[in-house]
């Protein structure tokens, strides 16, 4: 069972000031409002209600998170969770590019997204959803443009791949990474930019997208056992006081 599968809603924000007090990696899915983005969530951390799917595109105005760890799934979901075993945060970001949302909104949106993804200091990655038939747009390449700096991995998702033939699919992912590829720092050195094809629809790309998501989220990074790390702390212990005993022992009466 993957462990993304354990995501669970944990908190929304509309400002920063609000932004949760953690510290474990946070991976951020920003997109077009119409790119998939709710969907895929769903899928990746199998459920169904986990990230709302507006019927109208660009409503959702808030960063919602939700934790991994902590806490039990299935029958428990309502039982508290466990800050000290949360392994790490999902963003679910605004999406953004819808025209009926007000110009007021769309200027706090763009803020939001932009100080949440440059400044945020446990933003680990982003995946960035992008149909696959309408690719970096100009919001897209926005996103891009204000994450790269940062020099953490973006990973794209081109969502609806089944709406395209698979050498259709092909091509265009040739020619996002390459896209992606063009990316470099001031030393002429890439960025951590992947992409891969994915369907809600035929359930393309679920796999992939679950390892790299687990990957940059470095939950495939066993944490030794509470009961372990006492031992090992309590043989610590009892070692340093047998070296003080020993000394002890050596000096003259």
């Amino acid at each position: 069972m993957s462990k993304i599968w354990q995501a669970r809603f944990f908190t929304t924000v509309n400002h920063l000031r609000n932004l949760p007090d953690t510290t474990v990696p946070e991976i951020a899915f920003a997109g077009r409002s119409n790119a998939g983005k709710s969907t895929a969530i769903n899928i990746l951390c199998n459920q169904k209600g986990l990230a709302f799917a507006s019927k109208t595109p660009g409503r959702t105005q808030h960063i919602n998170f939700f934790s991994v760890g902590g806490a039990h799934v299935a029958m428990h979901r309502h039982d508290p969770v466990n800050m000290d075993e949360v392994r790490c945060l999902i963003a679910d970001l605004p999406g953004y590019g819808y025209a009926e949302v007000s110009g007021d909104a769309k200027l706090h949106w763009q803020r939001l997204l932009g100080d949440y993804v440059q400044q945020r200091e446990q933003l680990a990655a982003l995946v960035l959803m992008m149909d696959v038939r309408r690719p970096f747009t100009d919001l897209d390449v926005q996103m891009l443009e204000w994450f790269a700096p940062t020099g953490k991995p973006i990973h794209c998702i081109l969502t609806k791949a089944d709406k395209l033939t698979r050498n259709e699919s092909v091509n265009v992912l040739r020619q996002t990474q390459a896209r992606l590829d063009s990316y470099v720092d001031e030393e002429g050195e890439g960025f951590p930019f992947t992409v891969q094809l994915f369907s809600a629809l035929k359930r393309i790309g679920i796999e992939e997208a679950t390892a790299k998501i687990e990957e940059l989220a470095g939950l495939n990074v066993e944490r030794p056992a509470p009961a372990a790390a006492a031992d090992a702390a309590s043989d610590e212990a009892a070692d340093s006081r047998n070296a003080g005993d020993d000394t002890a022992d050596d000096k003259p009466a």
